[in-house]
């Protein structure tokens, strides 16, 4: 594909993406079957709610450096509770939470609109991965998967480790390696297949993947300071739009895809040239992914 070619095709696909935006866009939802929900918020296996606050962002940062494949967490003596041992040597995650106080003695305490005071307290909870004895719930499977063949070709000439594990899609900086769920818990929706839903998520973490600091060395902290994570993000969905077109896994842009990026909409609304600025960043890893596969086609010609 011709560089300008490729180019004007990302431009429409931007353009598009921007459009959508303007329009509305509904709630983006993952496509494959899940234990737990919502997956992206951390939940606790013994109550079943959600943790909240900073304990979200605790939980995230800890799965991400353990590379957990699943949002299940609980204190040692909840794990007890449930029929479940923390394995010897695990290291535990430290969380927060709040106690509401009736007296008024403790200077700890902070005052709150009702009268009452609240006094933090910190907590330290385990993954399910890191327990033995406890059974994940059964969840339902996808139909069988057809793999699409220009699409497993492109991902191995990249030459990512790619573990199956798990429910969470996800890279991991510190292992260099993504995980993705298995390909069977994927089901068709309303914007692809099954097989499109696999792939354009594996694309996301593959887009991720190349801003390592021997690859491209992605950053964006300089300019856009606690937002480089959204950024991120931004780059990570328009690279598997832009990718999941030069596979001919969609025609157009996949309204998932601009859902998905609304949820980034905090970003864009503070900095009116940040989703070119993503757009240009995810074209140079599109085009790095690309380059990945001519040097394997290259190789294997020659061997």
């Amino acid at each position: 594909m011709a560089r300008t070619q490729t180019a004007s095709i990302y431009d429409a696909i931007t353009n598009q993406i921007i459009t959508a935006f303007e329009a509305g866009t509904s709630e983006f939802s993952l496509p494959w079957h899940r234990s737990t929900s919502p997956l992206t918020r951390p939940i606790n296996a013994a109550t079943r709610k959600a943790y909240r606050g900073v304990n979200v962002l605790a939980l995230w940062a800890c799965a991400e450096a353990q590379d957990f494949g699943h949002g299940l967490w609980a204190t040692y003596r909840q794990w007890q509770s449930l029929g479940a041992q923390v394995r010897k040597g695990e290291k535990a995650a430290p969380i927060v939470f709040y106690k509401v106080l009736d007296r008024q003695e403790d200077e700890n305490a902070e005052d709150r609109e009702d009268g009452s005071r609240i006094f933090a307290r910190g907590s330290h909870v385990f993954n399910v991965e890191q327990v033995e004895g406890y059974a994940l719930p059964e969840i339902a499977t996808g139909e069988s998967f057809d793999p699409i063949p220009s699409a497993e070709a492109f991902v191995a000439a990249t030459g990512a480790n790619i573990r199956i594990h798990g429910q969470s899609a996800h890279y991991t900086p510190s292992a260099d390696r993504i995980t993705m769920p298995e390909r069977e818990l994927f089901f068709a929706t309303d914007t692809g297949s099954a097989e499109q839903n696999w792939y354009a998520t594996l694309l996301h973490e593959l887009t991720h993947w190349t801003g390592a600091e021997h690859r491209l060395a992605r950053t964006f902290g300089k300019r856009f300071g606690d937002d480089a994570y959204a950024m991120e993000e931004l780059v990570a969905e328009l690279g598997s739009a832009f990718l999941c077109a030069d596979l001919g896994l969609s025609s157009s842009p996949r309204p998932d895809h601009a859902s998905y990026l609304a949820c980034w909409l905090k970003v864009l609304k503070a900095d009116n040239r940040a989703i070119f600025t993503a757009a240009s960043a995810a074209a140079k890893a599109a085009e790095f992914l690309r380059e990945k596969g001519r040097e394997f086609s290259s190789t294997s010609a020659t061997s």
